[in-house]
């Protein structure tokens, strides 16, 4: 990976970090952090999905563990925030290794694997609700202390740039993998599973490097959101939505590329908001308008945003001629 290559990452970064200093307003500072947030697990999302065709249903097994292994270290045990928030991607990527050792030993693929991972996310959400350490069913409160050696912050300008520092470290991961031979290694197997494994790759320590990094990146966006919200329960950390949202993203802005999950959360925000302030906060609307993106997506737009710029460019220049 060259300074060529990390040019583009470092001026949408610099570019985006001079957001807080026209935009005061906490609504949409709000906004934006929730997109980086939910960016940053769709860029876990695609390290597994989009790189290495490995559908996953239930990320928010690795969104959940990670938002509760930061919650329980602080409040439990009184573990500093910043520790906590390591350990809890550490507990994230060694979940994404558990079920991936378990999934890919047993030879589960495409649907089969896809539905173990959904399987894996409600049982950790069901473990979660009824566990005492998890504080059941009403969840678990971060205690207040808005000090930076405690993860907290007055302002909210301040989060918004750890939320940006945390997504662009994942764009360079990102990149780095489009760069490298474990890269390659990742697409051959989503190309041809049998093919890659013949020319010599070995796909089970492929594939479970890419489901720990990709755990570990997702769990990193539970952390955040953890110490953002400073509440977190079986609902919002095992959820679906977050499981929906991380894997929609990468498919709607560009499943395989670097700025394809970051596009596709925006995306998919901005509409949200806009269908719910036209129809009126209609529960349900942006669900409902994130299934009607993805059909849309996969008919007309299968790479994505970024795809679909790419094969409309080359039919503008020649009309811009």
């Amino acid at each position: 990976m060259t300074a060529r290559d990390l040019l583009p990452i470092a001026v949408a970064v610099a570019l985006t970090a001079l957001v807080p200093l026209f935009v005061t307003t906490n609504t949409v500072l709000n906004f934006l952090v929730l997109v980086l947030i939910v960016a940053l697990a769709a860029q876990g999302w695609n390290i597994l999905g989009g790189f290495g065709g490995q559908f996953s249903f239930g990320h928010a097994a690795f969104f959940g563990t990670g938002a509760y292994a930061t919650a329980i270290l602080q409040t439990r045990f009184g573990v500093n925030a910043w520790a906590g928030f390591a350990l809890g991607v550490a507990a994230g990527a060694l979940a994404g290794w558990i079920i991936g050792y378990l999934s890919f030993r047993s030879g589960l693929r495409g649907s089969y694997f896809a539905l173990v991972t959904l399987a894996f996310a409600e049982v950790f959400r069901i473990l979660a609700n009824a566990a005492e350490v998890t504080g059941g069913a009403a969840g678990m409160l971060i205690k207040l202390d808005m000090r930076p050696a405690n993860f907290q912050f007055a302002s909210r300008a301040v989060f918004f740039w750890v939320a940006l520092a945390l997504v662009a470290a994942a764009l360079v991961l990102t990149r780095g993998i489009e760069c490298s031979r474990f890269g390659a290694r990742l697409v051959a197997i989503r190309e041809n599973e049998e093919a890659a494994q013949a020319l010599g790759v070995d796909t089970l320590r492929t594939k479970l490097a890419a489901i720990t990094l990709s755990a570990g990146v997702t769990a990193a966006s539970g952390c955040l959101y953890a110490q953002y919200f400073l509440f977190v329960d079986a609902q919002i950390a095992y959820g679906t939505w977050i499981s929906v949202e991380a894997l929609l993203a990468p498919i709607i802005g560009g499943a395989g590329t670097a700025f394809g999950p970051l596009i596709g959360a925006l995306s998919l925000h901005a509409l949200g908001e806009i269908a719910k302030l036209f129809a009126g906060r209609v529960p349900g609307i942006d669900l409902a308008l994130f299934g009607c993106l993805l059909v849309a997506a996969v008919a007309f737009a299968p790479e994505g945003i970024l795809g679909l710029a790419r094969r409309t460019r080359p039919r503008l220049k020649p009309a811009a001629g």
